[in-house]
């Protein structure tokens, strides 16, 4: 089998949307007839990813075996590593790495978890991923966490999306919306914050303890991605489990984080390698006994890429991230994945298990300059 072409677009989801607001993805084809699907992460639309993708990935893959992933990946990496490895080209080579493991999938009849190795569950729980809680009140926040406990989730997690370059701007608010949905869901219903590196390293401390009192599970990005050290500082000055790792590109980065006294990184596999950027950093922190639990607030293709390397996943401590629990998205898609009570079911079938639908892609698509 031979790669001929990769076509890459955005998908409007609804009319008229901005193009920053659009998903990104791309088809691999091979000269069998066979197809493989991908998505890069969906920042600014995944434009520059895209872009990369068509002008200077696709004429370097053309006739290239797509069982050579790993090796593809790393040739263009090192190729096109001046474009910055810490962003679009990152998506454009993590889209490609999950293109080309459908495609090994459908070429071998086999699920992707059976490639790696075997499912340890293939019946995964989710966490209900809430953002935007910086602009509402207190009552506003509770009320959504209410609508979202009716999808029977696992845990919840609240996103304050804050401002990044206004540090510390209500931590006393911030305290009470984590009080009041304490309050709401009982003691022991298992709860996770996302500052969104809105905290300076004083502020995170001082939120922290309170997250501690109120038995938080994890307590994600506090203070600037880019400050690795100072993240691993809060992450041992608190007993709560601190976690970063969603803006991560790279191995090296993960491994910083570790360094810095990181004890739980969320990689996104829509950013860092795809499938097999995931599984070098499962084996990452597997050796150093870290937890691994992926980032992943894209609800179709990239979900179900990271669901496949979570199922076989040694020591998968929490559940998957459901960010979107609208089937806005699903109408291209043939299976898009869904929970039932709560709980995603991987099917057997080869490749992601996703399948998308032609012509409603068609009524969607917007062309990649």
């Amino acid at each position: 089998m031979k790669i001929t072409g990769i076509d890459c677009f955005q998908l409007a989801w609804e009319a008229g949307s901005a193009a920053e607001q659009r998903g990104a993805f791309l088809r691999v084809l091979a000269d069998d007839g066979s197809v493989g699907i991908g998505e890069a992460s969906p920042m600014q639309g995944g434009l520059a990813s895209l872009v990369i993708l068509k002008h200077h990935i696709a004429p370097a893959i053309i006739g290239a075996d797509p069982l050579d992933h790993a090796v593809i990946h790393d040739r263009l990496l090192h190729r096109l590593v001046k474009l910055g490895p810490e962003g679009a080209l990152g998506g454009a080579l993590a889209a490609l790495d999950i293109a080309l493991w459908d495609l090994k999938g459908k070429m071998l009849g086999q699920p992707i978890y059976k490639l790696l190795g075997g499912a340890w569950r293939t019946a995964l729980p989710f966490y209900a991923s809430i953002g935007n809680n910086s602009v509402r009140s207190v009552a506003e926040v509770c009320r959504v966490v209410e609508e979202r406990l009716r999808d029977k989730p696992a845990a919840i997690k609240i996103r304050f999306d804050n401002n990044r370059v206004n540090l510390d701007a209500d931590i006393p608010g911030d305290i009470a919306k984590a009080r009041a949905v304490r309050k709401l869901v009982g003691p022991d219903f298992p709860l996770a914050y996302d500052a969104n590196n809105g905290l300076s390293i004083g502020g995170a401390i001082r939120l922290g303890r309170v997250l501690e009192e109120l038995g938080f599970w994890w307590f994600e990005e506090p203070v600037q991605h880019y400050h690795i050290r100072e993240m691993g500082e809060v992450a041992r000055r608190l007993d709560i489990t601190v976690s970063a790792g969603e803006q991560t590109y790279t191995l090296a980065g993960v491994r910083d984080l570790i360094e810095a006294g990181v004890t739980m990184v969320q990689p996104d596999i829509v950013k860092m390698g795809g499938i097999t950027g995931l599984l070098r950093c499962a084996a990452l922190c597997q050796a150093h006994g870290v937890e691994l639990v992926p980032h992943q607030t894209q609800p179709t293709i990239g979900h179900m890429a990271s669901m496949q390397v979570v199922a076989a996943q040694l020591h998968a401590t929490k559940p998957v991230e459901l960010d979107d629990p609208s089937a806005r998205r699903h109408v291209v898609f043939a299976d898009a994945p869904t929970p039932v009570d709560g709980t995603f079911h991987l099917p057997a079938t080869p490749g992601l298990g996703v399948t998308l639908l032609d012509d409603e892609v068609a009524k969607r698509r917007i062309e990649i300059g």
